[in-house]
């Protein structure tokens, strides 16, 4: 039977040898870690998209104020509760 695999390259050989000599190291909470590892990967792999939306001035001055009380930029604030509407995580009162 013939070999349908490709060859090895330099990475996949470095990490064969670094695990047959034991250079890997045993971490305390894998689940953690695992946990940590996901979240820096969906971070990385999340776009953004720029929009331009016109608000009132007083609105923009209110946000502003809501931000500053909370510790963060206003523009922060405004995609959060505007990711937090998307999810179903609060509603509208019209």
């Amino acid at each position: 039977m013939k070999n349908t695999f490709a060859p090895l390259d330099k990475d996949e050989k470095d990490l064969i040898q670094a695990l047959e000599n034991d250079e890997f190291i045993e971490v305390a909470n894998p689940e953690e870690e695992k946990a940590q590892a996901q979240a820096a990967a969906k971070n990385t792999l999340e776009k953004v998209k720029n929009i331009n939306i016109r608000l009132s001035l007083k609105d923009v001055q209110q946000l502003k104020v809501r931000a500053a009380e909370n510790g963060i930029p206003y523009q922060t604030l405004v995609a959060s509760v505007l990711h937090q509407f998307a999810n179903d995580r609060v509603e509208v009162r019209l």
